[in-house]
């Protein structure tokens, strides 16, 4: 964990995690089209941010918007 934050993962581990590539995660961050957190691109340079927690719900197939109202696992 970048920075020593425990709450959040790098796009390397999410990768890991999730069985492809670190461009896939940002791609698929980039476009919305894989909702495990949010990025951002100041000037020519993007900054990823991936909860733990969800990322985690994202493997279990959890419904995020579920996810959201309950506050994560509880």
């Amino acid at each position: 964990m970048k920075g020593g934050d425990m709450n959040r993962v790098t796009v390397t581990e999410a990768a890991e995690a999730l069985g492809v590539s670190p461009q896939f995660v940002r791609i698929g961050m980039q476009r919305g089209l894989l909702p495990i957190g949010s990025c951002v691109k100041v000037s020519t340079k993007w900054t990823y941010c991936i909860p733990k927690e969800r990322l985690e719900a994202y493997i279990k197939g959890k419904d995020l918007i579920d996810f959201a109202i309950k506050g994560g696992n509880r």
